[in-house]
């Protein structure tokens, strides 16, 4: 995932929206290896957003998980995708200052494969969707 510049971090207001690109499986099937992100830094997050975090031990390294829930030192953050791992069950909550943004947006690009016009059409249809805060996923991933 790209890193947000430290302009952006300091003068969030200036620039509050960037775009990230989604590595790995962990957040299958809300979002695939490849798509691109919106991302709203600064936003407010709640219980149930998908959010671009930086991973507590490493980081220079940009995650993007689902915001279970909030404890004291932070956010307990899932991924969609159970058998991925790579959460908060793996390293704890994460502090509030690790949190960067909410994701707002998803753009799926075309494949290769997509070339007969009613494939192009499917594609078309669902390439771009806004990324909703889904509560009952939230309730159904801490009870795990």
């Amino acid at each position: 995932m790209r890193e947000p510049s430290q302009e952006t971090e300091r003068r969030g207001a200036v620039a509050p929206f960037g775009l990230a690109e989604v590595t790995g499986p962990s957040m299958v099937p809300t979002l695939l290896h490849g798509d691109r992100l919106v991302v709203h830094y600064g936003a407010r997050i709640r219980p149930g957003d998908v959010v671009v975090l930086r991973h507590p031990f490493q980081q220079d390294l940009l995650v993007v998980k689902r915001a279970a829930e909030r404890r004291d030192g932070g956010w307990w953050v899932l991924g969609d995708n159970a058998y991925a791992g790579g959460d908060s069950t793996d390293y704890g909550t994460v502090p509030q200052e690790l949190v960067l943004g909410r994701v707002r947006f998803r753009y799926r690009p075309r494949t290769p494969d997509q070339r007969s016009p009613l494939a192009a059409l499917r594609w078309a249809l669902s390439a771009a969707r806004p990324v909703f805060c889904d509560r009952s996923a939230s309730r159904r991933l801490r009870a795990r």
